[in-house]
């Protein structure tokens, strides 16, 4: 019994390596074994080791580096290591309200196409959800020559309130159901892993590794969309929570017994800023047609709308008392809004920002920068492929040890 203890710590600690030892090449792009070694402060041998089971398992290559080795003789190029892109193809998916983004990449992250495609109901029953999801992949490959059965990996990103170590969706926007366990019904139509993420988070990683977040190691992303997301990235890590219900910016309440939420609490801050509540506060207040969108309203204030002005004043005071209250919590190194480009310039308007300033407890210290990034579905999706991409790279590395007993 102990000999087996001992042997499965052993082989934990391998793939522990082994994971390390993928990220940092993923991260770097090009690195030699002795430059990963000293980045990991692990010895030659460990890492030795570590490539020679990625490279027999097709997660990374050797190329030759331009430049010679210092310490190699007669100038030897020293041998560099990479991801081998070509090993896995893998999907990010985004669930919106009116359509779902698809990008397909390599196992380098590179694109490889993007797809969208149209949804008919924002909310689909979870059946129905697993067969939208495998009824739009089929497409996004066949648009790429490629077939369902390439794909060694899916990760999924949906609103809501989300177990992602479980695939569990305690509550979602795009589904008709409560408390869905996703795994079997994925798995009933995709010939590959599933990976099911809150989509904020996604954003988060996203700008981790693409975006503003890039070399921050704690800032938070504050996605703005038909709801109100947060991503919490600390340490360089994603935070979720005990139960994956961590991060909740939108369900933070403002308002004692106040305005009904869509997740059917009342008082939310979601219930005020959210693109459904600005339609229903302003079809409430107005007195001529109702906006039938968001971009309804905007335009509507824009051209002097005095009820479509109140909506949008009242939804960036809310939203900047919220905003305060994460820089009050977190202290981060920088907030990045996070949505459609003009879509929501009324939340992070000189007033709204003051009322940030205000919010805040004061020290002899500057406020964390509050930047803004606008980007579409396609950005969210390859949050989406990156998850997927760390998702896989440990299950093949599971497959690794499995294979050495």
């Amino acid at each position: 019994m102990l000999k087996s203890k001992a042997s499965s710590n052993a082989t934990d600690q391998r793939n522990v390596t082994r994971l390390r030892v993928l990220e940092k090449i993923r991260a770097t792009g090009t690195i030699s074994r002795i430059d990963i070694a000293t980045a990991l402060e692990t010895s030659p041998a460990t890492i030795t080791s570590a490539t020679a089971d990625l490279l027999s398992a097709g997660l990374i290559a050797e190329i030759e580096s331009e430049t010679p080795s210092k310490s190699a003789r007669r100038g030897r190029p020293r041998v560099q290591l990479k991801l081998n892109g070509a090993s896995h193809l893998i999907a990010g998916v985004k669930v919106a309200r009116q359509q779902v983004s698809v990008i397909l990449v390599d196992f380098e992250g590179t694109e490889i196409t993007s797809y969208t495609h149209p949804l008919d109901q924002a909310r689909m029953a979870p059946d129905a959800f697993a067969k939208k999801i495998r009824a739009v992949l089929d497409q996004a490959c066949a648009s790429a020559n490629r077939s369902l059965a390439d794909l060694s990996g899916v990760c999924i990103g949906i609103a809501g309130l989300i177990d992602a170590n479980r695939n569990f969706v305690h509550w979602s926007s795009s589904l008709t159901e409560r408390n869905v366990d996703l795994s079997p019904l994925l798995s009933e139509v995709l010939p590959c892993p599933a990976f099911i993420e809150n989509d904020a988070n996604l954003v988060a990683k996203a700008e981790q590794l693409f975006g503003l977040g890039k070399g921050l190691k704690n800032f938070l992303v504050v996605t703005i969309e038909h709801g109100i997301g947060l991503g919490i990235v600390l340490d360089g890590k994603l935070y979720r929570g005990e139960r994956g219900c961590g991060a909740e910016f939108g369900h933070l309440k403002v308002q004692l017994d106040g305005a009904l939420c869509q997740c059917g609490q009342r008082g939310c801050l979601e219930a005020y800023v959210g693109e459904y509540a600005l339609i229903r506060e302003a079809t409430i207040a107005s007195e001529a047609t109702d906006p039938r969108t968001l971009d309804d309203i905007v335009a509507a204030a824009k051209a002097g709308d005095a009820r479509s002005i109140s909506v949008l004043a009242r939804a960036g005071q809310m939203f900047g008392m919220g905003v305060s209250n994460l820089i009050n919590l977190f202290d981060p190194e920088c907030i990045i809004l996070s949505g459609a480009r003009g879509r929501f310039d009324y939340l992070h308007s000189d007033e709204v920002m003051a009322r940030v300033q205000n919010g805040v407890v004061s020290v002899d210290a500057p406020l964390p920068e509050i930047k803004v990034n606008h980007w579409g579905d396609s950005m969210w999706a390859k949050g989406a492929a990156a998850y997927g991409i760390e998702q896989v790279s440990i299950l093949k590395v599971r497959e690794l040890a499995a294979h050495a007993n």
